[in-house]
C-alpha cells in the first residue's frame, strides 16, 4: 500500500527581486509546515518580476531552503525564472536543488522574454505529482497531457490577482474531476510586479473527488497542510 504523501501549500511574503531574503522565508515556511512536499507559488524567489534575474540551481543564496529540507526531510517546490529562460519550479531538497519544469502555456507579456517548456512529472516517494504554473490550470489540455505521463496529484504555483481567488478551486475540482487526482495550488499573496497591486492568496489543497481538504486566507505568510492518500 502507498504511503500518505503530506503536502502543504506556502504563500510567503515576497521582496522583489531579493532572492536571499525570499529563500530566507521559504526556509522559514518549510519548517512551519511539517510536510513532505511544500509547494510555493509563481516566481516565488523573485517576485512576479517578468525582468528578474534567472536563478541558478547551484545559486548560494538558495542555501537556507536546501538546509530547511535537510532538517526537516521536505522537497519544496519554489517558483523563479530560470535558464532557457523559462518560468520555471526549482525542486529543493537536503541535497540541492535542480531545475524541473517550465511553464508552458506563457502569456502574450511572459513570452517576450521566456520560452515553453514542456508538461512534466516529479516522483516523491510513491506518488508522481503533475507540475504546473500559474496559466497552465486554465488549459483542460495540460492537465490532460501531464495526466498522460501518469500522475497521482496535480500541484501549482500561480499569481493571480485579488478578484480571482475562485479559479484555484474551479480550476482545480476540474482537474480532480476529469483525472481522479489529488490537487495543490500555492498561490502568490501581498503585493508583486507586472502590476499585481494585490494577489488572491487562497492556497488550497482538493482531494481526488474535489473536496477543499485545507486553504489559506488572502495575508501573506501563511501555509495550509492536508495528507493525500490512495
Amino acid at each position: 500500500m502507498t504511503r500518505p504523501l503530506s503536502i502543504a501549500v506556502a504563500q510567503p511574503r515576497c521582496a522583489a527581486h531579493d532572492v536571499a531574503a525570499n529563500a530566507e522565508a521559504h526556509a522559514e515556511a518549510v519548517r512551519a509546515a511539517g510536510a513532505r512536499v511544500v509547494v510555493f507559488p509563481e516566481m516565488s524567489l523573485t517576485g512576479y518580476e517578468l525582468d528578474a534575474t534567472p536563478v541558478a540551481p547551484d545559486d548560494e543564496r538558495l542555501a537556507p531552503i536546501v538546509a530547511a529540507c535537510a532538517e526537516t526531510g521536505t522537497l519544496a517546490l519554489a517558483g523563479a525564472p530560470v535558464a532557457g529562460p523559462r518560468i520555471g519550479i526549482l525542486a529543493l531538497d537536503g541535497d540541492g536543488a535542480r531545475v524541473v519544469y517550465g511553464k508552458v502555456h506563457l502569456h502574450r507579456s511572459e513570452a517576450i522574454r521566456f520560452v515553453p517548456g514542456e508538461p512534466a512529472v516529479i516522483d516523491v516517494d510513491e506518488w508522481r505529482l503533475g507540475l504546473a504554473v500559474c496559466r497552465d490550470t486554465g488549459f483542460p489540455e495540460h492537465a490532460a497531457r501531464t495526466a498522460a505521463l501518469g500522475i497521482d496529484g496535480y500541484v501549482a504555483g500561480v499569481v493571480h490577482a485579488g478578484h480571482e481567488a475562485g479559479l484555484h478551486g474551479e480550476r482545480a475540482r476540474r482537474v480532480a474531476a476529469d483525472h481522479g487526482v489529488w490537487v495543490a495550488t500555492a498561490a502568490f499573496a501581498g503585493p508583486t510586479g507586472g502590476g499585481f497591486d494585490r494577489t488572491s492568496g487562497r492556497s488550497g489543497i482538493w482531494s481526488a473527488d474535489g473536496k477543499l481538504l485545507a486553504g489559506t486566507s488572502a495575508a501573506p505568510d501563511e501555509i495550509a497542510r492536508a495528507v493525500f492518500t490512495k
